[in-house]
């Protein structure tokens, strides 16, 4: 890679874990006994694209996951930011903790532990080839859209239809350019907020293990694909 480019990870890990309906973080929770952002900062660790790391938490959790930090030897993590009251918020903040050497930004949910590092390299060099790149997966469910009432309007042709993950990437001054034109939006999906300025996002196909653990359904399933990694399975 071009010694000119620097790729920061933005790692999102602020949410509150409403639907986990536990007491415990969603980062925390552990995974074949390594919590959820172990997983995940450990495959950032790998990646051979990514030159730096800045996790976005709360400040009740930052303790627990500079800890994890020192413990999982994640040597790229350059700072923390304070997480906001929306997801944009949170991202805003990781973004302006990045260093000034920083030439793309790679944007990623904490809550998805399961990444696996060539991913991260695929998506991270169409972001550089293209200025804007998502792991995205083929939908395999046919998708309904509906009206107010809950009455089909459409039904989207599922060729055409993607299931968006993380990371996206996106070159730092396209990125800068599209927050600085949706100043008090909230967008759940980076891609949207790139596309109100009129870029093109390349979709480089992801892995349907990378999922998000959100729900305690989704712990059992996380830890039997880590099973399977591991030839435990």
């Amino acid at each position: 890679m071009n010694n000119n480019i620097h790729v920061t990870a933005v790692i999102v890990a602020a949410g509150n874990s409403t639907r986990m309906q536990g007491s415990i973080s969603k980062q925390f929770i552990p995974l074949l006994s390594k919590p959820v952002i172990a997983h995940t900062l450990s495959a950032f660790e790998i990646a051979n694209t990514i030159s730096e790391v800045v996790i976005v938490c709360r400040e009740c959790d930052r303790l627990q996951i500079e800890e994890i930090v020192a413990e999982e030897s994640c040597k790229k993590v350059s700072s923390f930011a304070l997480g906001g009251a929306t997801r944009s918020e949170s991202v805003t903040a990781g973004i302006n903790a990045a260093s000034a050497d920083t030439t793309h930004f790679a944007i990623h949910d904490g809550a998805r532990p399961l990444i696996l590092p060539d991913d991260i390299d695929r998506v991270v060099c169409a972001g550089i080839e293209n200025g804007a790149a998502a792991l995205a997966i083929p939908v395999t469910d046919t998708i309904k859209v509906v009206d107010d009432e809950g009455f089909i309007i459409d039904t989207p042709l599922r060729s055409t239809l993607r299931a968006a993950q993380t990371p996206q990437v996106f070159e730092k001054e396209l990125y800068l350019k599209a927050l600085e034109q949706n100043i008090g939006a909230d967008f759940t999906d980076d891609c949207a907020l790139v596309e109100t300025v009129g870029a093109k996002v390349q979709i480089v196909i992801g892995d349907y293990t990378n999922i998000k653990v959100t729900t305690p359904q989704d712990v059992p399933l996380a830890e039997g694909i880590l099973r399977k990694r591991a030839g435990k399975e």
